[in-house]
């Protein structure tokens, strides 16, 4: 199978697979494989919240596939094969655990709200949490005896998520922490790779600042998408900043949502 050279079909004669509150998935070029399509829509709060915000699923896009070729590069399996285009990229098709991983550093968000502990405190080790990927059950947290008691994963998938969580919780750590930006927390999905008889869990989705909070280690500003949750502003701009400083965008390139260019020309 040659994931290097895929045909490429313009988005609107594509087969939809699945629509999520920021990405589409279409059907791939080679059997086993999908495109995802990063929307330019913002969303909180179970999409309670909504926004569109112009070249923000450009810049996902770009800091998610640097972040999953690094994963690959190091060893961790990943869905992520290539970047397609500004806003596309070419995925290996997975049957997706429904489960959120949430790995935190330090107390921010729900965690400081329901234990009343001071935004921004450092926590004694990192804490992994899981989360019932259900938007009509606001995606309530959940215990490792839920997980396997309801089969959404077994003993040793968890064992094989939690390794996965701790490695890529590692990896973000200090590839961060080397451009002046303090890891708060983040949000990982997994699958499950299908490979002949065998599977395997790997990372899936995206890892972006829509999933992870990601503060200026002198300033504390925040640089993630709890910009837009709050009302700051200022969230293409920020986003923009991660990506600058991890040498994904030149200083000048200036991201723009609009234009079919985006999603119908290779780079």
């Amino acid at each position: 199978m040659d994931f290097l050279k895929p045909r490429y079909t313009p988005m609107n004669r594509r087969r939809r697979i699945y629509e999520g509150k920021a990405k589409v998935l279409y059907e791939g070029p080679e059997p086993g494989t999908l495109i995802q399509h990063f929307k330019d829509d913002a969303t909180a709060f179970n999409a309670k919240k909504h926004e569109v915000i112009d070249g923000k699923g450009v810049l996902n896009n770009r800091i998610s596939e640097f972040v999953f070729q690094n994963l690959n590069d190091i060893g961790v399996p990943t869905h992520f094969i290539r970047r397609l285009n500004m806003r596309e990229q070419l995925i290996r098709e997975v049957e997706i655990i429904p489960l959120e991983v949430v790995v935190r550093n330090v107390a921010a968000g729900s965690l400081a709200q329901k234990l009343g502990i001071e935004e921004g405190t450092q926590l004694p080790r990192s804490i992994i949490e899981f989360y019932y990927k259900n938007d009509a059950l606001n995606d309530p947290m959940v215990s490792e005896e839920h997980v396997t008691a309801f089969g959404w994963a077994s003993p040793q998938e968890i064992d094989d998520i939690m390794a996965l969580a701790i490695r890529v919780n590692d990896f973000l750590s200090g590839l961060f922490l080397g451009v002046g930006i303090r890891l708060v927390d983040f949000k990982m999905e997994t699958g499950r790779l299908w490979e002949n008889d065998t599977v395997r869990i790997v990372v899936a989705d995206e890892i972006s600042p829509d999933s992870c909070r990601l503060w200026d280690i002198k300033s504390n500003d925040k640089l993630d998408k709890d910009r837009f949750r709050r009302d700051m502003g200022g969230l293409v701009e920020a986003y923009s900043e991660v990506a600058r400083r991890l040498g994904i965008l030149p200083e000048s390139e200036v991201p723009n949502g609009r234009g079919p260019v985006l999603v119908t020309s290779k780079d």
